[in-house]
């Protein structure tokens, strides 16, 4: 396969992971993988093993891999196979690191934050979500801020610091609305019902549900239904409303079946267990937690199995259940006790002590109640003590955060100065390159407009006046000149004492870069013809403009300047020197550029051929406007 097919193959992978055919990406992947191997090797031994500078396209096979790593980390992300997951998303990260794919780097990072979050890790989850989200500000790409930010809302979430998480999200919101993503907004949407799910507002929560699952089911989004159907099933428990509570926990297990995706289906069997134990069903709920509990164990995944061995327990206990088993009941809390003792789920285990110490003074043996009871007791202490010490580290934590969102917010502002400086004194799109880190900007610009102008008898004005009305009057001047020229389309170069230069056609080419010049200078020209200084005396101006090619860029280090050279511009300031006070003294190339664009309302006066200082004899014109 060559590069494009294989890209192929990757966006069919993609595809494959949009439709919840998890299987399918894999394979695909796995053989793009191996496909990658021989081009990958190939690579890499000539860039490790030569001293040459990386070719242009040398690294396609490392970003294709990278790419199809990307397929491998959602597939088991969706599955709940954390693990293999964190591990394909490292490789990313090496990858992006070790070969300098910029471009990676901010994705690979909130991979990592996605799974971090999911294995309750929070502090390397924002710390990698972070790092993404400084990159794509940076880079002022709000799709990829406005996710990030979502993100780290999920974290304060998890770490029930509701009020930073809707802070978050509310941010994430108002972008993804500004932007028309409905994803975006889908998902931003069932993330602050959440919030109020927690905050105890079941309505509200229902509220934001409801219109996130109706974006989704529109988008055709499956996984995005199933999750939201089952957050909605949960509200409608809260709210006792058992029959739509079930309706939409059914829903979303079907669709979370019909993908593959068996550790969301492990979850929602376990909620329709737990609901049928509420309302009495016990044979329903025991099947359902039984179904729950072998995918669990299937995926090893050890603390939903022992939250649900757990419940197998105390549903075995409680006497109104026709298959009320002591001795089951029994073995089911000893098997949640052990296996929350190994993962160190402390407060599930000082709950399956209490269940099994009532399940024992209610069969009158006490030696086992007085255990498991001081057992509860101990741990559940501990459990306070130390969740009171986690208060205290979340405090301090909370601090670190804003500490470090501050210390973001103040680089961000750094360069949004500097970004805002730049596009002042320099052509925004020059500004642009620099700011993307171009070293060295210098063009040639083959077809441009040149407009000089000069103040007439501005030295003996000069002594006339002081010097603060002086520059007030040369500020007020060139203000009206630069409004003038952003209208035209002109790009003010430079000032140097009472002369003013402009071009148009240059940064960014302009057909009609001569009308509208012509059309620039016949403004300026009326504007001074009306202006009068603080003496109440006329001010004239000479006007030179000239057609043809100039070299641009950048020049200095620390006090940048855009400028220009070229014989275009000497023959325009040759054009207002050989001028006369309050005319616009053109070139024949000028009017040749002109007329190419037909302007009607335009008109040449023929001055003859004059011998022009450093261009010998020249035929030149005075421009007016067509009465």
């Amino acid at each position: 396969m060559n590069y494009i097919e294989i890209q192929t193959r990757i966006d069919a992978a993609n595809a494959a992971n949009n439709d919840g055919n998890y299987d399918e990406a894999e394979h695909i992947a796995f053989e793009v993988l191996e496909e990658l191997d021989s081009f990958t090797a190939q690579i890499l031994k000539n860039i490790d093993g030569s001293s040459e500078p990386l070719l242009v396209g040398d690294t396609d096979p490392i970003l294709l891999r990278t790419d199809a790593l990307f397929v491998l980390v959602y597939a088991a992300h969706r599955r709940g196979m954390f693990n293999a997951a964190l591990e394909h998303a490292e490789r990313i990260l090496a990858l992006a690191e070790q070969y300098s794919l910029n471009q990676i780097l901010p994705k690979a990072w909130n991979a990592l934050g996605n799974i971090y979050l999911y294995l309750g890790t929070y502090d390397k989850s924002l710390e990698n979500y972070t790092k993404a989200l400084a990159v794509f500000e940076e880079l002022g790409l709000k799709p990829n801020v406005a996710t990030i930010m979502g993100n780290i809302g999920l974290v304060y979430y998890s770490l029930g610091i509701y009020d930073k998480s809707m802070e978050c999200n509310t941010k994430a919101l108002a972008t993804f609305e500004e932007l028309g993503s409905k994803k975006g907004i889908a998902n931003t949407l069932r993330s602050i019902g959440l919030v109020y799910i927690h905050l105890g507002d079941n309505d509200m929560a229902l509220e934001y549900f409801s219109k996130s699952l109706s974006i989704i089911e529109e988008l055709g989004e499956k996984t995005a239904v199933a999750v939201s159907m089952g957050s909605i099933g949960a509200v409608y428990l809260n709210l006792k409303s058992y029959d739509k509570s079930l309706e939409f926990y059914s829903k979303s297990l079907s669709i979370h079946e019909e993908l593959g995706e068996k550790s969301s289906v492990a979850r929602e069997m376990g909620n329709i267990g737990n609901l049928y134990q509420i309302v009495g069903l016990y044979d329903k709920s025991l099947e359902y937690m039984f179904q729950a509990l072998s995918v669990h164990e299937a995926l090893g995944a050890k603390a939903p199995s022992a939250l649900v061995m757990g419940c197998i327990g105390l549903l075995y206990a409680n006497q109104k259940f026709e298959g009320y088993d002591s001795y089951k009941s029994e073995e089911y809390l000893l098997k949640a006790i052990a296996l929350n003792e190994e993962i160190g789920a402390k407060h599930n285990l000082y709950e399956n002590h209490l269940y099994l110490a009532n399940h024992y003074k209610q069969n009158g043996r006490w030696k086992d109640f007085a255990f498991h009871f001081e057992r509860y007791h101990d741990i559940e202490k501990a459990v306070r003590s130390e969740e009171a010490q986690r208060k205290t580290e979340q405090l301090e934590y909370q601090r670190k955060i804003e500490e470090s969102e501050r210390d973001r917010q103040v680089k961000l502002a750094r360069f949004q100065e500097q970004e805002k400086i730049l596009h002042n004194i320099l052509p925004a799109n020059i500004a642009d390159r620099m700011l993307d880190g171009e070293k060295t900007i210098a063009d040639s610009h083959e077809n441009v407009s040149v407009f000089f102008s000069d103040i007439v008898g501005f030295t003996k004005l000069s002594q006339q006046v002081n010097a603060q009305d002086l520059v007030g009057m040369l500020n007020g001047i060139f203000s009206q000149f630069d409004q003038l020229a952003r209208k035209h389309g002109l790009e003010k170069i430079k000032t140097i004492g009472d002369a003013y230069m402009a071009v148009c056609g240059a940064p960014i080419h302009i057909d009609n870069h001569a009308e509208r010049t012509a059309l620039f200078a016949l403004e300026v020209a009326d504007m001074m013809n009306n202006y009068s200084t603080v003496t109440s005396d006329k001010v004239s101006i000479r006007i030179g403009l000239h057609s043809g090619s100039v070299v641009a860029g950048i020049i200095g280090e620390n006090k940048f300047a855009y400028d220009m050279w070229g014989d275009a511009v000497n023959t325009a300031s040759r054009m207002e020197s050989h001028g006369e006070p309050g005319k616009i003294h053109v070139s024949e190339e000028f009017k040749h550029a002109v007329e190419t664009f037909h302007a009607t309302s335009l008109q040449f006066i023929r001055r003859g051929e004059i011998n022009i200082k450093g261009k010998g004899m020249m035929k030149t014109y005075f421009l007016e406007k067509n009465i």
